[in-house]
């Protein structure tokens, strides 16, 4: 038998490309994070009724938590940064039930929340996380943040109504088959943005039926400052959010590990060790932090750039800066972002059943794949009481002094699922 041999990167993380390759590459790994990254701030703002997140601040927030991270990992991982749709489903229940800009306040505290753990990691090691976040825990809240989201997906399209418009069931069914042949019968490029095609399809067929409002992109002049967020200016903080919000971080620690570890074997190289979990969660941190102070989502490692890296064989961190400071310069063309904004909402409807229960599938992914033993008692009772509660509407409610604070859904339910893996006691062989 032949042994294999790992293929070389064409590119290493710190070799810069010729000039003109350099601007292909970068567009490149711009339009893989594109599409999902800006689908954030639409989906948010659609299930909340407001303006909660903008298109160009989003853009301006990724690419300056990019730059973020690279300085803080010293340029030695190739990752970039987008909008975590982790964060959707608590952010549409804070924006409905509080101020929408209040969801900023548990954005930073999620971004305080990985820094803290950073400096835990630089001190004391990292094997302790996977005690704290085992796959019978992160599993089930994967599939609690995906399944959360399922009626906001049924009511863009319309089919929560009595009486159902044909034209946004079409738009939707649309968008929904293309992403499907996209996302199974593309190659190459192709295959790793299907929702972008996918609302592309839908957002042509909602031309041709007349229905897409081009007012705002008239009116709206080429160049614009984004709407920028100021804390204590435009908002000041708010506990209700924090503790609504923050919980998820516990799921996105344990997601950022496991996107480091599929991108070190891509370039065969330990980013858990060198540059180190604990400098790679400090870039994320600090980047959500940055994201949040200025009105964006929080950040993510990006798997759609991550298999860019693993597809094209670079690796260079230069084209993962350059596209990061053509995202901050986009997100200043007020035309473009204007465009997005005409999309109509059963578009998204259309992709979004595929994309929130990709989410959910996803956790049980995570389940099967660290063969979690459900002949345990243990990790039933864990798994059931997380879902019950995660998805029933559960909430508990203190008083304070400035009014009630509610523990809900998905954030009770992280809490609770930790709780019970620590004291449940494991079971006799």
């Amino acid at each position: 038998m032949k042994k294999v041999v790992k293929k070389d990167l064409i590119l290493d993380t710190h070799e810069m490309p010729a000039p003109g390759r350099w601007v292909i590459l970068a567009l490149q790994h711009l339009f893989a994070m594109f599409g999902a990254t800006v689908l954030v701030p639409i989906l948010v703002n659609s299930a909340a009724q407001a303006e909660v997140l903008t298109t160009p601040v989003t853009l301006v927030s990724s690419g300056i938590g990019t730059l973020i991270y690279i300085f803080c990992t010293k340029g030695k991982s190739p990752v970039y940064l987008g909008s975590s749709f982790a964060f959707i489903s608590p952010m549409i229940v804070v924006a409905l039930n509080n101020s929408p800009t209040s969801i900023f306040s548990g954005l930073m505290a999620v971004g305080i929340i990985y820094i803290i753990f950073a400096i835990i990691i630089n001190k004391v090691g990292k094997e302790w996380i996977q005690k704290l976040l085992p796959p019978i825990i992160v599993g089930p809240m994967i599939i609690i943040i995906g399944l959360s989201l399922a009626s906001v997906s049924i009511n863009q399209i319309g089919l929560s109504s009595e009486n159902v418009e044909f034209n946004n069931i079409l738009i939707a069914l649309v968008a929904f088959t293309t992403t499907i042949v996209v996302a199974t019968k593309a190659k190459g490029f192709l295959k790793i943005i299907p929702f972008l095609i996918g609302i592309i399809a839908g957002y042509i067929t909602a031309i041709i039926l007349g229905i897409v409002d081009f007012t705002p992109f008239n009116e709206a002049t080429l160049i614009g400052m984004p709407n920028f967020i100021i804390p204590f200016i435009d908002y000041t903080p708010d506990l209700v959010a924090v503790l609504t919000i923050a919980p998820i971080a516990l799921v996105t620690i344990a997601e950022h590990i496991g996107d480091h570890a599929v991108l070190s074997n891509i370039i065969n190289r330990d980013l858990l060790k060198n540059p180190g979990l604990d400098r790679t969660l400090l870039g994320d941190g600090i980047a959500t932090f940055a994201a949040a102070l200025i009105g964006g989502p929080a950040n993510t490692t990006y798997g759609e750039n991550t298999a860019v890296v693993g597809m094209s064989k670079v690796a260079s961190v230069w084209v993962i800066g350059l596209a990061a400071v053509i995202a901050i310069m986009l997100g200043f063309f007020t035309k473009i972002t204007q465009l997005i904004a005409t999309i109509p909402v059963p578009v998204f409807g259309g992709i979004s059943i595929l994309l929130y229960g990709f989410i959910a599938s996803n956790g049980l992914k995570i389940l099967v794949n660290n063969k979690v033993d459900f002949s345990k008692i243990k990790n039933i009772i864990i798994t059931a009481t997380m879902l019950v509660i995660g998805l029933g509407g559960a909430k508990i409610s203190f008083m304070s002094g400035d009014g009630t604070i509610v523990i809900s859904g998905m954030s009770l339910a992280a809490i609770i699922g930790i709780l019970l893996n620590l004291l449940l006691p494991e079971e006799n062989k």
